[in-house]
């Protein structure tokens, strides 16, 4: 592994956005409380909030620029009124001496601070500078420094709970636990190697089941982190109906706006119309489409063309019906249509329940395609009915009921890949040579090589195999002051 450069200056950052109320400044270092007792007047007292005045000298030859010339006496100057809390090292989000100052917000207070800090030797940090230093001095392994930035960055309820399971430690055990297993088969396996007369039968027999179980366990977590795209940019889900079935008012149901226009006449969505919702902590596109019907119009076939090629890529599909006028032959059309076209996940949803049992339209759908109709959803748009349950038919159809472990970061899913393709390469090495305790010495080693790839694929999950290169490159994503 490179040697990584640690760094033992003082740092400091703006950690909240510009403009706002109120300002936070955040330093870490083993230098910060000599500069903190300077500048502040309150108390300084581990992990308590204290009120004070920032205060800087004014010096005679120019130190302040303009305000220099209101004030030429070299005499101590308030910049503001903040609280302030000083983090004793090693008990800080860095593992350093940290301070906090809550400034007001404006321009020229964050300025005049910023400007004193820097006159007492601290540097502005660089781009999640705060957390590489977290994971520096093991304050996290980088499985929780990603996951402060997926947190940062998450925009839905899941999306910040999986980001926070990772920041806890959730994956970190997962992949630990993978990575300890191959660490006992790797040192029995080299072992063996250097004592190939001793080599017990027992060491090669039981090498099956312990890569075949990593094997299983790394696909797990891949099969998870393939729902990374979903929390991050929102999974597909596209509405489609003959005209006049309530789809745009099923938009709006769902989005609990008045987003689509609803009239009663045919046609009125002409194209896509796509909005993206929080959907029980999910972030889901809906994709309102022309209604599908047989026309001359050469608009509406444009639109209905759309339509069709939403459906096709979406995550999930909701076929509504107008359960009030039950199901027509356009309707058993529309079936067809979408059941050849493969769509994944098709949800039959009928709509207007509150103006019908809708008995009579379910059973009529079940009869068009009992196969592929299964379960069907009766709601009402209007009064509210049947959306909670529809709700979550959508989030389990999309792969994320709640409860499941998701992997969010696309470099751990790679890690992870690659991991599993070393192991398969190993386990197919294995399988190539009939009886394990007849393998030959130079297979053995191919085994070896490629189980300890693996464990480099895994360590570079978690920090344990890292390059300065590798870690520029994750915490240069990160914003200044985190």
């Amino acid at each position: 592994m490179k040697k990584i450069n640690t760094c033992n200056d003082n740092i400091f950052a703006l950690s909240t956005p510009v403009g706002g109320a109120i300002a936070v400044i955040r330093a870490s270092g083993s230098g910060v409380l000599p500069v903190l007792r300077e500048i502040f007047s309150g108390r300084i007292e581990h992990r308590q909030l204290n009120y004070g005045k920032i205060t800087d000298r004014i010096e005679p030859d120019g130190g302040q620029g303009e305000e220099r010339k209101e004030n030429d006496t070299g005499a101590l100057a308030v910049l503001d009124e903040a609280m302030a809390v000083y983090f004793r090292a090693p008990h800080s989000y860095t593992g350093e001496d940290m301070f906090e100052l809550n400034l007001h917000g404006s321009y020229s207070v964050v300025s005049a601070v910023s400007r004193a800090l820097t006159r007492r030797g601290m540097r502005l940090a660089e781009a999640g500078e705060f957390t590489k230093r977290a994971f520096l001095n093991g304050k996290m392994d980088l499985v929780q420094a990603d996951a402060v930035m997926d947190l940062i960055n998450a925009e839905t309820r899941r999306g910040a709970s999986a980001a926070l399971e990772q920041l806890e430690g959730g994956l970190s055990r997962r992949i630990g636990a993978i990575e300890e297993k191959l660490l006992d088969f790797a040192s029995e396996l080299a072992a063996a190697m250097d004592y190939p007369e001793e080599m017990e039968d027992e060491v090669l027999s039981a090498a099956p089941e312990v890569l075949n179980s990593a094997i299983s366990r790394i696909r797990d977590l891949i099969d998870n982190g393939n729902c990374n795209k979903i929390i991050r940019e929102g999974a597909k889900l596209a509405i489609l109906g003959r005209p006049n079935v309530g789809k745009s008012s099923l938009l709006n149901a769902l989005m609990n706006a008045e987003r689509a226009i609803v009239t009663n006449i045919a046609g009125t969505t002409r194209d896509v119309l796509e909005e993206k919702i929080d959907l029980l902590g999910l972030p889901v596109r809906i994709a309102d489409t022309a209604g599908i019907h047989e026309t001359g119009d050469a608009v509406e076939k444009i639109g209905i063309e759309r339509a069709l090629h939403e459906a096709a890529s979406a995550e999930c599909v909701l076929l509504l019906f107008d359960g009030s006028a039950g199901i027509t032959q356009e309707d058993e059309r529309l079936v067809q249509k979408v059941l050849g076209m493969n769509c994944r996940n098709i949800i039959f949803v009928i709509n207007k329940c509150d103006l019908s049992d809708c008995g009579t339209a379910a059973e009529k759908l079940k009869n068009i395609a009992p196969e592929n109709v299964g379960s069907i959803s009766r709601i009402s748009c209007r009064t509210g009915f049947g959306l909670d349950e529809l709700k979550q038919r959508i989030a389990e159809a999309v792969g994320l009921s709640e409860g499941r472990a998701i992997v969010t970061n696309e470099r751990h899913i790679e890690c992870l890949s690659a991991a599993c393709a070393e192991l398969c390469e190993a386990a197919e090495l294995f399988s190539k040579g009939g009886n394990a305790a007849e393998m030959l010495l130079p297979q053995t080693e191919l085994v070896a090589e490629s189980v300890g790839n693996a464990l480099h694929c895994l360590g570079e999950i978690s920090g344990r195999e890292v390059s300065e290169e590798l870690l520029d490159r994750i915490f240069e994503r990160f914003c200044v002051g985190k």
